[in-house]
């Protein structure tokens, strides 16, 4: 695959290369409404795709499928990718990508793996790069298990259903400027875009209110504070504090729909 040019069609050797302002003023005429804007900035990032597909390069016989369903990932994450989240396209679209050639690889997999299962496996590959990296040498299945208080037997079986066991290091994308690793797709209960959507703008819509109603959020639900508890360390009555931690929720709550 890494000698690969001619992906589905695409001749990948002559993909057009642009800057990053480059990509950044094409993307404003694509958000426009500009369709050759878009066809144009569709060419420039299938260099994503690739890269992504790549990083598959085990199932050679599936290259050109895998590519195809990258591509539909792209399109997704140039439907939707928010310009004012102040988050590098690449770095937006390539879990969109990976997500599209996963669940393509899931459904066409002729052994069916549970999600539970996978997600068992991978924060068990989690747990095994850290004990790794904090004790200098290869962690026991048991003490994998222990750390991450599961049954072992459970973290045997996840671990055999999986194929191709990477690193978590493992590089998935790289432009020079930053990289994707594995680490950074693993989720801890779900693994799909609507959850990073959902980041996105939750964190948004926190950064949108203002001091009095951050602090009384934090207080509240990282703390675990009560409101009679914020109200003293505040200065202002319990009834206030209902009233702006009402109103913050009610903010984000109509943010995040």
């Amino acid at each position: 695959m890494a000698n690969k040019v001619a992906v589905t069609g695409v001749n990948t050797s002559k993909l057009p290369k642009m800057s990053n302002h480059e990509m950044l003023e094409l993307l404003k005429k694509v958000k426009a409404g500009d369709e050759l804007a878009r066809d144009e900035f569709m060419l420039a990032n299938l260099r994503l795709v690739l890269s992504v597909v790549q990083r598959f390069g085990g199932k050679k016989d599936k290259a050109d499928d895998m590519f195809q369903v990258g591509c539909v990932g792209l399109i997704k994450a140039i439907n939707n990718f928010n310009m004012d989240l102040n988050v590098k396209f690449s770095t937006y679209a390539v879990p969109m990508i990976i997500g599209e050639i996963r669940r393509y690889l899931r459904d066409n997999n002729s052994i069916r793996v549970s999600r539970s299962l996978r997600d068992t496996a991978y924060r068990a590959l989690q747990s095994k790069e850290k004990l790794t990296s904090s004790g200098d040498y290869e962690p026991t299945l048991d003490e994998i298990a222990t750390d991450m208080k599961e049954d072992v037997k459970n973290v045997a079986i996840a671990l055999d259903a999986i194929s191709d066991t990477i690193s978590l290091s493992d590089p998935v994308f790289n432009n020079g400027s930053e990289t994707i690793r594995v680490m950074d797709q693993v989720a801890d209960t779900k693994n799909d875009i609507d959850s990073l959507l959902e980041q996105f703008a939750l964190n948004d819509a926190i950064l949108k209110l203002n001091e009095k109603e951050k602090q009384i959020l934090m207080m509240r639900y990282y703390i675990g504070k009560t409101q009679m508890e914020v109200s003293e360390e505040v200065g202002i009555s319990q009834a206030q504090v209902s009233r702006l931690e009402k109103n913050a929720l009610e903010h984000i709550r109509k943010k995040i729909m």
